[in-house]
């Protein structure tokens, strides 16, 4: 019985989102008039809910800016003035341990990586580096008849077996010396029950970080943080600083994972127009959510106590989405007792930019999917809520409802925006294409869609104010065409969005070979 109910919410998301699609074709048909009601209650409810995201992405930049501006080595400093002492103890306590995994990466984006973390604003002794690699990527590359696709990302990475290793070595022979321990670590392929990707290797990285150097050198285990990046994860001066305020000033801070803001800023010159609209549309979307930390679950590059880590088994390595996963292993082994806390300060990573337009825009829709495939996630949050009963309901129905929520939305709502307002006019018959509702649905939606747009103004501006600095200044025309590529937004909320989204939630729904496996997104640099 627990594996037909398991079943049955992997099936779930999948089946509400082709039902809400069936029936927005056959209410088109059946029920024209309803459908052109709702279609403009639905755009309303849309331009709302437009301007209340608009407002929070505001209000996140706007902290995030002020908190770049901060010394927080400075303000961690004021904690030790009399009378600021904290409970937990002294900051210069607490150690970081940072782990970066790497697969086939060019070796100019890991060092690019390692420059920035060595010039952290930071004491070097309380940092503990890992580097992360694969025993797949040390040697020559393989293609899984089972599962082609586990491969396809990693194939075009860029690197041979033994470009992997020398990367590897001249990392540790250029910034080993720089930190308090660096360690190397090989996460050997073909282990039982795991999925190759990110999940795996991290945990085999935290676990030989523990033995070989938190218990070799007598650290305790409650008084490090373990941040995650990815490798092309660049950090800003004060990340650290930053993050050990957080750590200390919040309640119950075991219990938490603590989330920076990922700009995917790194080597935006060299993305397509279309690539950059699709990074900062996932920049402003993760920025939003930190001013809704009641939703905010954990993403990409993250820290966590490794006190949790222990309580929670390390990351699972049998998933895809171990990013998100976290923070549900968390929820669950604490009943309930676990939250995402929002840094509101960023981290910047790549876009994700090929060397061919065409190879990008396949690349931006594997790592979607990928990113949707966070949907396996329902399943196991829904049957551990059904096991738990210390967990209150009232929050079992709020992340219930709002995590499938969430996924159908992503799957459907831009169609129905784009779609319902000509359906029920094609589709109507010529009873309803007479009447004046039928006459006036388009011009309705297209002026209330076409009001929700103006956000795209605030996103356009806002992108700008995130841009790197860049070699030569910009051009008037280029400046105009920072704004004007936002009008690509509503067909990259199709294509990357709605599509990515339907595709993962369908291949969970039917299963066994239509699972993913985890894809590891390219890295390159000009000349790489």
């Amino acid at each position: 019985m627990p594996m037909a109910s398991f079943r049955f919410f992997e099936i779930l998301p999948g089946a509400l989102s082709w039902l809400t699609l069936f029936l927005m074709v056959f209410l088109s048909w059946y029920a024209p008039a309803f459908v052109a009601v709702f279609i403009i209650l639905f755009d309303i409810y849309w331009l709302l809910k437009t301007i209340y995201l608009s407002l929070h992405l505001r209000s996140a930049f706007s902290i995030m800016k002020k908190n770049l501006k901060i010394n927080w080595l400075d303000e961690l400093r004021k904690l030790q003035a009399p009378g600021a002492q904290l409970a937990f103890g002294d900051w210069q306590d607490i150690y970081h341990l940072v782990i970066l995994p790497m697969y086939r990466e060019p070796y100019v984006v890991v060092k690019e990586s390692f420059e920035r973390l060595a010039a952290a604003n930071y004491p070097k002794e309380k940092l503990l580096v890992v580097l992360a690699t694969e025993e797949d990527a040390l040697r020559p590359i393989r293609k899984s008849q089972d599962r082609p696709e586990e491969f396809e990302g990693r194939q075009s990475s860029g690197q041979a077996g033994g470009e992997a290793s020398e990367t590897a070595e001249r990392i540790e022979k250029e910034f080993g010396q720089k930190f308090s321990k660096f360690l190397i670590t090989v996460h050997p392929s073909g282990l039982p029950k795991e999925i190759p990707g990110k999940g795996s290797n991290e945990t085999w990285a935290g676990k030989e970080a523990k033995e070989k150097i938190l218990d070799k050198f007598g650290i305790e285990y409650d008084k490090v943080l373990v941040s995650v990046f990815d490798v092309d994860t660049q950090i800003y001066p004060d990340y650290f600083g930053r993050l050990t305020y957080v750590f200390l000033k919040s309640e119950n801070r075991m219990r938490a994972i603590y989330q920076p803001i990922p700009l995917f800023i790194n080597n935006i010159y060299q993305a397509p127009a279309l690539a950059r609209v699709i990074s900062f549309s996932s920049t402003f979307w993760q920025m939003m959510q930190q001013s809704r930390p009641e939703r905010l679950t954990s993403f990409s590059s993250q820290s966590v106590p490794f006190r949790a880590l222990l309580d929670v088994g390390f990351w699972q390595t049998n998933v895809v989405s171990e990013d998100s996963r976290i923070f549900w292993q968390g929820y669950l082994r604490y009943h309930g007792d676990f939250r995402v806390e929002p840094l509101f300060y960023p981290v910047s990573m790549d876009a994700n930019a090929a060397p061919g337009f065409w190879e990008t825009m396949k690349n931006n829709y594997r790592q979607h999917r990928r990113w949707a495939w966070g949907c396996e996630n329902i399943p196991y949050l829904l049957d551990g809520f059904g096991k738990d009963p210390l967990i209150p309901k009232r929050k079992k129905w709020y992340w219930s409802f709002n995590t499938i929520e969430g996924f159908h939305s992503w799957a459907t709502n831009a169609l129905m925006i784009f779609a319902l307002g000509w359906l029920p006019v094609l589709l109507g018959g010529d009873k309803f294409g007479v009447s004046l509702l039928s006459y006036s649905l388009p011009s309705i939606t297209r002026f209330i869609v076409g009001l929700s747009m103006v956000g795209m103004a605030s996103a356009a501006i806002l992108g700008i104010l995130l841009l790197p600095p860049r070699p030569e200044p910009l051009r008037l025309h280029q400046h105009v065409w920072y704004f004007v590529q936002w009008l690509l937004l509503p067909f990259t909320l199709i294509i990357f969005g709605c599509f990515p989204a339907l595709e993962s939630q369908t291949r969970m729904m039917l299963g066994g070979k239509w699972r993913l496996g985890f894809w590891t997104t390219p890295k390159t640099r000009p000349g790489s």
